[in-house]
């Protein structure tokens, strides 16, 4: 079952994908397996995009599938996780970078992990991560991006966070396809997440959670 969901949701198979999650979750299958499994499927659609065997709309496409498994899944998290917030998170793509399928399983994971998630979108300007660390004192920010355009983004939005005096309130987190140790010492970040379960991992480090 496990690689059937991963093949559907990779091959964009809609209808199938929310089938196999429907059976699996009536089985009385762990969630966060499914979860697991549904992320691995995005996985592949990243690599296929990264190939030009998929263009932006099958992005955009497989990010709206991955909503439906997510609407399906939730309910059945949200009822182990009805706890205290653990912390805010300030979360986005940012500028000049579209994609948003790692983002939305990390705001997801973080989510359903206990987090208050604050969710910027895409394409998102350093100055509107400032104001929103403003408004809400997260302690954590995550700043997502697929393309290596991305990195001088990155770069821009930790620099305008230092400019506007909250660096040393804040844990800078990135992520996307392709960051490394050396890309994290570029943008000053204080740490990079592999995957979503390393986001969530990350955070709750920081947030002092053992």
């Amino acid at each position: 079952m496990a690689k059937d969901l991963v093949k559907a949701l990779s091959d964009l198979k809609e209808q199938e994908v929310v089938k196999i999650v429907e059976e699996r979750l009536k089985a009385k299958e762990d969630p966060l397996k499914i979860l697991e499994d549904a992320r691995k499927g995005m996985e592949v659609v990243g690599k296929r995009f990264a190939s030009s065997e998929y263009f932006i709309p099958d992005l955009v496409y497989s990010g709206e599938i991955l909503k439906s498994v997510t609407e399906l899944v939730k309910p059945k998290l949200t009822k182990e996780t009805e706890t205290k917030k653990l912390g805010k998170v300030v979360l986005g793509t940012v500028a000049g970078d579209i994609h948003d399928i790692g983002k939305d399983i990390v705001v997801f994971m973080l989510d359903v992990n206990g987090f208050e998630v604050h969710d910027l979108g895409v394409d998102v300007p350093p100055q509107k991560f400032v104001e929103k660390i403003k408004e809400t004192g997260a302690p954590i920010v995550g700043l997502s991006g697929f393309l290596t355009l991305a990195f001088d983004s990155m770069k821009q939005t930790v620099e305008a966070i230092k400019a506007a005096g909250l660096r040393d309130k804040v844990k800078v987190m990135i992520g996307g396809g392709q960051i490394t140790d050396e890309v994290t010492r570029y943008t000053s970040a204080d740490a990079y997440g592999k995957d979503a379960v390393a986001g969530v991992a990350l955070a709750k480090k920081w947030a002092g959670v053992k």
